[in-house]
């Protein structure tokens, strides 16, 4: 059993996602509203020392993203929905976003 994480900068694949995670099995997921480090540094703390090397690194991202994550239990739907995740995603193109899962001992 596992669970995956999607941090999700292009939210305009969201609905591509929970589709895509509906057709492979995944029964239920959760989204959060989000919004990484490097966007709050770069919008409010404009003074700091390492702004202009944040403000780089996001040279493609967006100040907002969704979190999503889901409980897999089987190894088989958990391969297929990073599969379907990577085809609608450019996980390798900054900004996009991340995916990765972890072990889950029990869900209550």
């Amino acid at each position: 059993m596992n669970v995956l994480f999607i941090v999700l900068n292009e939210v305009e694949h969201l609905d591509d996602v929970l589709d895509a995670f509906v057709e492979v099995g995944v029964t239920g997921a959760t989204i959060l509203d989000s919004q990484g480090m490097g966007s709050i540094l770069t919008n409010g703390h404009k003074s700091m020392k390492f702004y202009g090397t944040i403000l780089n690194l996001l040279d493609n991202a967006r100040p907002y993203n969704k979190t999503i994550f889901t409980v897999i239990e089987d190894d088989k739907v958990l391969e297929d929905a990073v599969n379907a995740v990577k085809e609608i995603l450019d996980l390798d193109k900054p900004g996009v976003g991340l995916m990765f899962s972890i072990p889950v001992g029990k869900v209550y």
